[in-house]
C-alpha cells in the first residue's frame, strides 16, 4: 500500500519551513545562529565597490586640478617671456633711433601718428600747429573731392610729415624736403586765389575772376565763391608766414650751413 500513496507528508525533509530560507541565506552570506540570521559583509559587495569608486573620484578630481594649474603656469611664463622679448625689442629700437609711431590721429579714425603736444619742442609747437591747420585746408573741404583726395593725403606725405620729422630730429634732408614741396604748396595757393581760367579750367577752384563771373548769374553761387576766395587768401598767407618761421629756425639752428656743406660734398663726390 504504500507505494500506492505518496511520500509522508510528515517527513523531517518536507516539514521543516525555513530550510530554504537558511539555504539562501548561507549562499548569499547570511550565518545561522541561535535561531536568527544575522549577515556578513562580503568583500566584493556591491556597497563596498560603491565606496571605493567615491573614494577615487576626488583623487581624479586633484590630479585634473594639477594639471590644469601647471598648464596655466606654463601659459603665463609664456606671456611673461613674451612680453620681455617686446620689451627688449623696443629698448633696442629706442636706442637705435628709431621711433615706433602709433596711429592715433583723426581719434575716430586713427590713420596717421600725429602728438605735438609730447613730441615737438615747445618752442617749435606754435609753428607747427600753424602748419598743422594749413595742412588742414579748410578750403580744400568746399571744394570738388577731387581736391580733398588728392591734396590732403599728398600734402601729408610730401610736406607736413617731413617738416614734422625734421622738427622731432633736426633733420637737415627733411627741412630740405619740406621747403620744396611747401613752396609748390604756396605756388598752387597764391594760383587758386586768382584761379586764371589757363589749366584748371570749368570754374574747380574758388578764386577772385570766378567768383565775378558767377555771382552775376547765380548771387548763392557766387557767395560760395567768395567764400572760397577768402579762404584761399587766408591759407596763402598762413601758409607764407610758417614758411617764414621754419626758415627762421632753420638759419637759427646752423641746419643751413650743415645742409650747403652736405650739398657741396654730394656735389664733389659726383664730379669724382
Amino acid at each position: 500500500m504504500a507505494g500506492r500513496y505518496d511520500s509522508n507528508p510528515f517527513d523531517e525533509e518536507n516539514v521543516n519551513p525555513f530550510a530554504d530560507k537558511v539555504a539562501k541565506g548561507k549562499s548569499s552570506g547570511q550565518s545561522n545562529y541561535g535561531g536568527g540570521a544575522f549577515y556578513t559583509t562580503n568583500p566584493g559587495s556591491t556597497f563596498e565597490r560603491a565606496e571605493q569608486y567615491d573614494r577615487d573620484i576626488p583623487i581624479d578630481n586633484a590630479k585634473d586640478l594639477k594639471r590644469k594649474e601647471q598648464e596655466l603656469k606654463a601659459k603665463e611664463a609664456e606671456l611673461n617671456k613674451r612680453e620681455q622679448e617686446l620689451k627688449r625689442k623696443e629698448e633696442a629700437a629706442a636706442r637705435a633711433g628709431i621711433v615706433i609711431e602709433e596711429k592715433n590721429w583723426p581719434p575716430f579714425l586713427p590713420i596717421i601718428h600725429h602728438d605735438i603736444a609730447n613730441e615737438i619742442p615747445i618752442h617749435s609747437q606754435r609753428t607747427q600747429y600753424f602748419a598743422f591747420s594749413t595742412f588742414l585746408g579748410v578750403k580744400i573741404w568746399l571744394l570738388a573731392i577731387i581736391y580733398f583726395i588728392s591734396g590732403v593725403p599728398g600734402g601729408y606725405v610730401l610736406w607736413y610729415r617731413p617738416l614734422y620729422r625734421a622738427m622731432r630730429t633736426d633733420s637737415a634732408l627733411k627741412f630740405s624736403w619740406f621747403f620744396l614741396f611747401y613752396a609748390l604748396h604756396i605756388g598752387f595757393c597764391i594760383f587758386a586765389v586768382v584761379a586764371p581760367p589757363i589749366i584748371f579750367k570749368g570754374k574747380s577752384l574758388t578764386g577772385i575772376l570766378p567768383a565775378i563771373d558767377v555771382i552775376g548769374n547765380h548771387a548763392l553761387v557766387g557767395i560760395f565763391y567768395f567764400i572760397g576766395f577768402g579762404l584761399f587768401c587766408l591759407e596763402s598767407l598762413l601758409s607764407i608766414w610758417v614758411i617764414q618761421q621754419v626758415y627762421m629756425y632753420f638759419r637759427g639752428s646752423g641746419k643751413a650751413a650743415e645742409m650747403k656743406h652736405e650739398a657741396a660734398r654730394g656735389a664733389m663726390r659726383a664730379g669724382l
